[in-house]
């Protein structure tokens, strides 16, 4: 009766249009309330659950993320990819896509990544007669590729929410997406060239050589750095996971103020702000859910999901790991991205392992579901800030969205069943 509770509570709390924290939060009080334990045990487990020293990477990592994103970095991303393959039929969709690909590594957030290149790319492609659909779903696929960059703040939310579960390094998760990330990029090249192919869009001059190419790229490379530094730093035993998001941070500032010259006052200001604001949201989800991740493990709720999904897949590993892909996009589409994680990573993580499956490939697996739940409504949060850029309806992107999805799905696909995919650079780099 409590799990009942729990879940029907939340689900209704969700369906009103309660922030997705306090839902948990008060789906949990209500199942104390019903199992007669003292309301006090949810405040002990949320203090004791955000007390944890390897959080402070996720405030770093955000903050640094924020001031690349107010720092001018993505005016010289977008010149380098359009110099690279703005000459392509449909060069502008391919540029996107390589511009939100790199600014992702540097940001490491979907929806920096969406809100810094779409402010930029999106209206640039409509006035080149590109359809607005296109650009929007160009530009909010490409930017789910943030999610599995090394500077994404969402690795962190997983390996802490699998300690206790199992072994993963911060250092072997961030070498196990970067594959998948490429392969995700070279999907959406693919998707926007084929899109762009039958839809008879313009190819933009020629090329304009390596010499400019390699101007653009000079200088667009002390930002792109970033992502070298932190790999890097890990690799090499200079400073762990945490420090590395504070080197991030101090590189940004390095970057941004004595190199570009491009961050001012105000901009420092906002990306203080948004840093701030981004991190109390992320920890508090992260408090209350380790509350209600309480409650799942004190009534068993992994393991009878376990049974339940055992019994419809008959033992059957590839289902299995089908059937939670399934239920983990349904649930993308209601939750955010940390609150997925966080929520879900007790719940599947056990269950795939059982099945066979490693938990540092469970984990780009995750990731990757919780990319597509940005993009899917209704509660889409990439897609509703590229369609307001683009000034367009989400039910218009809806109905051109299928190359991309398909692309993100064949992704999805190959990290579940090839586990080489996601596993061959951490066994070969971390041992």
């Amino acid at each position: 009766m409590e799990l009942w509770i729990l879940g029907g509570s939340f689900l209704l709390l969700l369906l009103v249009g309660v922030p997705v924290a306090f839902a948990i939060g008060l789906s949990s009080v209500a199942a104390m309330l019903a199992a007669d334990l003292p309301v006090a045990l949810v405040f002990q487990k949320m203090v004791g659950g955000m007390q944890v020293f390897s959080f402070l990477a996720i405030p770093f990592f955000i903050f640094a993320g924020e001031l690349m994103l107010h720092g001018g970095i993505a005016e010289r991303i977008v010149v380098l990819a359009n110099r690279l393959v703005g000459h392509v039929r449909g060069g502008l969709g391919m540029s996107n896509v390589l511009g939100c690909t790199l600014f992702g590594g540097v940001a490491g957030s979907p929806l920096a990544d969406v809100s810094a290149m779409g402010s930029v790319m999106i209206p640039m492609m409509k006035r080149e007669g590109y359809d607005a659909d296109y650009a929007v779903n160009v530009t909010t696929h490409a930017s789910l590729v943030g999610a599995l960059m090394p500077t994404s703040h969402n690795l962190i939310i997983y390996v802490l929410a699998a300690s206790g579960l199992a072994a993963v390094s911060v250092f072997g998760l961030i070498l196990a997406a970067l594959i998948p990330a490429l392969i995700l990029t070279l999907a959406n090249l693919a998707a926007a060239y084929g899109v762009a192919v039958r839809r008879g869009y313009p190819t933009h001059g020629a090329f304009p050589g390596w010499a400019a190419v390699g101007a653009a790229f000079l200088a667009a490379l002390p930002g792109l750095l970033v992502v070298v530094i932190i790999l890097a730093g890990i690799l090499s035993g200079v400073f762990t996971a945490t420090e590395s998001a504070a080197t991030a941070v101090c590189w940004a500032l390095l970057v941004t103020l004595l190199v570009y010259r491009s961050l001012s006052w105000r901009g420092f200001v906002e990306a203080s702000a948004k840093a701030a604001k981004t991190t109390g949201v992320v920890l508090l989800l992260i408090g209350i859910s380790a509350a209600f991740g309480y409650f799942m493990a004190l009534y068993e709720l992994p393991q009878k999901t376990a049974e339940l999904l055992q019994q419809l897949s008959g033992d059957r590993p590839w289902l299995i790991f089908l059937l939670v892909n399934l239920l983990l996009f349904g649930l993308g589409t209601f939750l955010d991205m940390a609150a997925t994680i966080l929520i879900c990573t007790p719940i599947f993580l056990p269950i795939c392992q059982q099945a066979g499956m490693d938990p540092t490939q469970f984990g780009v697996m995750l990731l990757l579901n919780c990319a597509l739940g940005l993009n899917t409504p209704p509660v889409g949060s990439t897609q509703f800030v590229g369609c307001a850029i683009g000034g367009v309806s989400v039910g218009q992107v809806m109905r051109s969205i299928a190359p991309f999805y398909g692309a993100l799905g064949l992704t999805l696909l190959a990290v579940t069943y090839v586990p080489a995919l996601s596993l061959a650079l951490p066994r070969l780099l971390a041992g």
